[in-house]
């Protein structure tokens, strides 16, 4: 696996989580995508402990196509889970991410990194969502609570699709919901964020994972500990230094 960035500037997590009819059509969109990225691009997968035939099917996808790769996590922790563990082992300077669902669509990524050399993380903005009925109001209540804690300015944190500065993405603290916070997180870094408006689309296989209690009620409760790391997160800028490269 090439995750060192001397071949690619971008790299895509899409974690996976039990995805199998969703799979042979998001591998034909990634791969056309590939075709046309504006910069060199790689895909990791990270199966989230699927019980279905995910796994399997990941690694005939990988096998075929030498820009693709994988891994996979031994239980299911989660997207917050699976964003960190594809964070910690890639090392090209951007770092994108997608939902397995197609949702969004990968060619949107060239919109996204239009904006990425004078920003630290830009994220789509869904326009005309296409969810379900509970799904959009559990969303639309996240956000309301989640801009009332952060005040990060987002009108849109869920949305599958984001690139983000490596480094930075390397820095966040993980705990569970991490994935709500990526915008107030990069901030509290003293990053620049984006948001840009992009295309959404109704699921064709498979369900969401998320329900109106796990999004409302574990965002309520995750603004609490974003709270909590907000106080004591630690940051520090060196005026100066005797130290040389070696």
């Amino acid at each position: 696996m090439d995750f060192n960035g001397r071949k690619y500037r971008l790299t895509i997590i899409v974690p996976v989580n039990n995805e199998e009819e969703n799979l042979p059509r998001l591998a034909t969109e990634l791969f056309n995508y590939l075709k046309i990225a504006v910069v060199p691009t790689q895909v990791l997968f990270v199966n989230d402990g699927s019980t279905d035939n995910s796994e399997a099917l990941i690694a005939s996808i990988c096998k075929n196509n030498n820009s693709f790769n994988y891994i996979s996590l031994r239980t299911n922790g989660g997207l917050s889970t699976a964003l960190k563990a594809g964070f910690d082992i890639i090392e090209t300077e951007l770092t994108g991410y997608i939902d397995a669902d197609l949702q969004t669509l990968p060619r949107d990524f060239n919109i996204l990194l239009k904006h990425i050399d004078s920003n630290d993380l830009v994220m789509g903005f869904r326009q005309k969502r296409k969810d379900a009925f509970l799904k959009y109001l559990s969303s639309i209540l996240a956000n309301k609570f989640r801009r009332i804690f952060t005040r990060d300015g987002i009108n849109d944190t869920g949305c599958p699709l984001k690139i983000i500065k490596t480094d930075f993405a390397k820095q966040l603290p993980l705990f569970k919901g991490m994935h709500r916070f990526l915008p107030a997180l990069i901030q509290l870094q003293k990053g620049r964020v984006m948001q840009v408006p992009i295309e959404h689309y109704p699921r064709v296989f498979g369900k969401s994972h998320f329900n109106l209690p796990n999004r409302v009620l574990g965002t309520f409760i995750d603004c609490f500990i974003f709270l909590w790391i907000k106080k004591r997160f630690i940051t520090y800028d060196i005026s100066n230094s005797n130290t040389k490269p070696e």
